[in-house]
């Protein structure tokens, strides 16, 4: 047998790619429109549990990009504690195929992929749902993909007033300072939710609840706004889609199954189906849906995470990397 190789990526060639907002934007977009031309295959994510007394566990996704011709197989730890330990709360590693042959392509370390991949989603979900003028963002959440929601919101958006909160004083200060520093304009930190989402024109609530708790109350939510939910335990009440003109995700597959979700209640209950469900993010990219049609819209984009993304993201890195040199070749047989 010939011998098969493949591409390492480390979290250090990961640093040396720089790679730019707009090459994030444009990978993760990408994938979206593969899934809205129905190029795509997406295995609803799975979870490993193993352990209760760990206090985290293991998702699994799994997908096929079609026009980039790879497969891919993400494993995410979710350990909600990990910073006692000066630990990310999500560490990661993606496995690209070539889907014709089923020989590995590249591993390559996930953990920063799986931060920028989710800001992008946000970010363009709210391109296609948000006011084009929204200037206002309020942020729940001060964890690693948090960053990234809001430099890419601000990229697209410009934002004016950007608020944060997060159930930690020490985290939500150093966020805003980081933030500051990348992004060049001021940072309000909030004590409370209220403060941090009432009236804003994008709010996003990322938060790390050890258990589903409806703290993000739905009369705050201005007319004409956008929410993007996507907590792993829910943090909004159930009325909250009650007042949205459209409800969209990034994978129905995926977001009406599975214990975790900001909307799995809505879902339970059968308050969010298939029949009130507007559509997929991945239909509006591709033209096959409308996005915000007025001003008047109150949207929500709910998100669980794609694997699409992933691959499509990873597929931009793979590319860098061989431009730049980076990365090692491994044998594999």
């Amino acid at each position: 047998m010939k011998p098969v190789w493949f591409t390492f990526l480390n979290g250090s060639d990961i640093e040396q790619l720089e790679l730019t907002d707009g090459e994030i934007l444009d990978a993760v977009e990408q994938g979206l429109r593969a899934q809205g031309q129905g190029e795509t295959v997406i295995e609803p994510r799975v979870h490993l549990v193993p352990d209760p007394a760990f206090d985290g566990h293991f998702n699994v996704l799994r997908g096929y990009v079609a026009p980039l011709a790879l497969a891919g197989v993400k494993i995410v730890g979710d350990y909600v504690g990990n910073y006692k330990a000066g630990l990310p709360s999500e560490m990661a590693l993606l496995n690209l195929f070539d889907p014709r042959t089923g020989m590995p392509v590249a591993v390559v370390d996930a953990t920063a992929l799986t931060e920028m991949r989710t800001g992008a989603l946000t970010a363009l979900g709210a391109r296609h749902l948000a006011r084009p003028d929204s200037r206002v963002l309020g942020h729940i959440g001060a964890r690693a993909t948090s960053y990234w929601n809001v430099r890419l919101l601000d990229r697209i958006f410009d934002l004016t007033e950007i608020r944060v909160h997060s159930r930690r004083p020490e985290s939500r200060e150093a966020f805003a300072e980081r933030l500051e520093r990348d992004l060049g304009k001021p940072v309000v930190v909030t004590e409370d939710w209220q403060t941090c989402v009432e009236g804003a024109d994008i709010v996003v609530e990322a938060s790390r609840l050890d258990r589903p708790e409806p703290l993000l109350k739905t009369e705050w939510i201005a007319p004409g706004a956008l929410v993007v939910p996507y907590g792993t335990n829910s943090a909004v009440e159930l009325s909250l889609t009650d007042i949205m003109d459209k409800i969209v995700v990034d994978d129905w597959g995926q977001a009406h199954a599975g214990p975790f979700g900001a909307l799995r209640t809505h879902v339970d209950s059968g308050r969010l189906n298939k029949d009130n469900l507007h559509g997929e993010l991945g239909e509006i990219v591709a033209g096959h849906k409308p996005g915000r049609e007025s001003p008047d819209e109150t949207n929500l984009f709910w998100h669980r995470g794609l694997s699409l993304s992933d691959i499509a993201l990873g597929a931009a890195m793979l590319k860098k990397a061989e431009e730049r040199g980076l990365g090692q070749k491994l044998r594999f047989s």
